[in-house]
């Protein structure tokens, strides 16, 4: 019997709603921007996030970051503070370590026949298990032709944008054509599969004894890689790391002029970093959904106004007030569910805009990810904010004395 009744209340709601078409919509606009604009960005934030773990599950967990500075080596002040080849050795003597690798950088002007355009030139390690532990990192991975080898000397691997057309020169490179960089050219011997952003998908690399030619950096590093002994602790290691470079550049605990992290920290640092964008766009985009409630409350005040009528014949024959209060806030709920129904759709097309536009930027990480579990929630808080939103509006209804109410003109 109660599921009938409640079910009549869903289709008089949905009448009221109906009959009452532009009130509806403008009350509504608030609650379909407010869950859009969550859906869009909870979508996108739970895809970036899976993207990242997928990086860090290729990366493995038995690896360990170290760079100058504080913090992936973006700070500021760290100045002249750099790696050097003598903390990679103190590292490989580290009981625990079973393989050091890195990097040198700098963006310096390369040449293509006549076209000079400025890219940053990495120099690596070509023995075998130094460069796996780079490419495991920094999800390197050879796209077409050859990795660099120990023996060479002129060779380059290049990104994937020089293999197309105006992406970086006018005209893409072919394999075992020539570059110019600093006056020496090298002959390209493969290209890297794309990476997901022009940056990366730009870099050139080549050997590190040739790096530190061209670059007149006999000694520098710019990021180590350590990778660990199997039965290990990663924390451990990381530890040791830091006390003995502590030890060796003379610096008290707390005076790091370095970062030492292992993936799992990174893995932390990244989550964190993105959950906390989130929550403050998602509390932003609920400020929407708190002026739809506001909204969806005036209307239904409006509405108990304009039916006072029909409630006093309601409790003239008999209807208890538990059923004008569940007709009042299922009314309000429904009008709630329905901007959150068009607000989850709108919120998803966003999304997908989103992810189009950052494709075509060259950044193919950020990829939507769409649960039901997400469809259902955006339509279920729209329901729940528009029926707390009808709260007061259905007490006043309630608390009608019939007689005032069949008078009410």
């Amino acid at each position: 019997m109660m599921e009938k009744v409640i079910l009549e209340f869903f289709k008089f709601g949905f009448e009221n709603i109906r009959n009452r078409k532009i009130r509806s919509w403008l009350t509504m606009l608030g609650i379909f921007i407010g869950i859009a604009a969550i859906v869009a960005l909870l979508s996108l934030g739970q895809g970036l996030k899976s993207a990242i773990d997928e990086q860090f599950e290729n990366m493995g967990r038995d690896k360990i970051m170290v760079t100058p500075g504080q913090g992936l080596g973006l700070d500021a002040s760290a100045g002249q503070i750099i790696l050097t080849e003598d903390d990679r050795d103190l590292i490989n003597g580290i009981n625990g370590v079973d393989i050091t690798s890195g990097f040198l950088y700098k963006a310096i002007p390369i040449k293509y026949k006549k076209e000079q355009k400025t890219v940053f030139v990495m120099g690596v390690y070509t023995t075998g298990e130094e460069i796996e532990v780079v490419k495991s990192m920094q999800s390197w991975e050879v796209l077409d032709g050859r990795e660099l080898s120990k023996t060479d000397r002129s060779k380059a691997l290049i990104g994937c944008l020089y293999a197309e057309d105006e992406k970086i020169f006018e005209k893409a490179i072919s394999l075992k054509e020539n570059i110019e960089i600093s006056g020496e050219d090298f002959r390209t011997v493969g290209f890297m599969s794309c990476m997901g952003n022009n940056q990366d998908d730009s870099n050139v690399y080549i050997p590190m004894d040739v790096a530190r030619e061209v670059f007149n950096e006999p000694d520098k590093l710019d990021m180590l890689f350590v990778k660990v002994k199997s039965g290990y602790s990663p924390q451990l290691v990381a530890d040791k790391i830091i006390t003995k470079m502590r030890r060796d550049r003379n610096l008290k605990e707390g005076e790091e002029n370095f970062s030492v992290q292992t993936s799992e920290q990174l893995i932390e640092v990244f989550g964190s970093i993105l959950a906390i964008i989130q929550f403050v766009l998602v509390g932003i985009a609920g400020i929407s959904l708190l002026v739809g409630g506001v909204g969806i409350m005036n209307t239904m005040y409006t509405s108990v106004l304009e039916r006072t009528r029909e409630i006093g014949i309601m409790k003239a024959i008999g209807a208890r007030r538990r059923y004008i209060l569940t007709l009042f806030l299922i009314e309000s709920g429904m009008m709630g569910a329905v901007g959150g129904a068009i607000g989850v759709v709108l919120g998803l097309l966003i999304a997908y805009g989103v992810e189009l536009g950052a494709k075509a930027s060259g950044f193919s990480y950020l990829n939507v990810q769409i649960s039901p579990g997400l469809v259902l929630f955006g339509i279920g808080f729209a329901f729940i904010v528009g029926s707390a939103a009808g709260i007061l509006p259905a007490i006043k209804a309630v608390k009608m004395q019939a007689v005032d109410a069949l008078h009410y003109e």
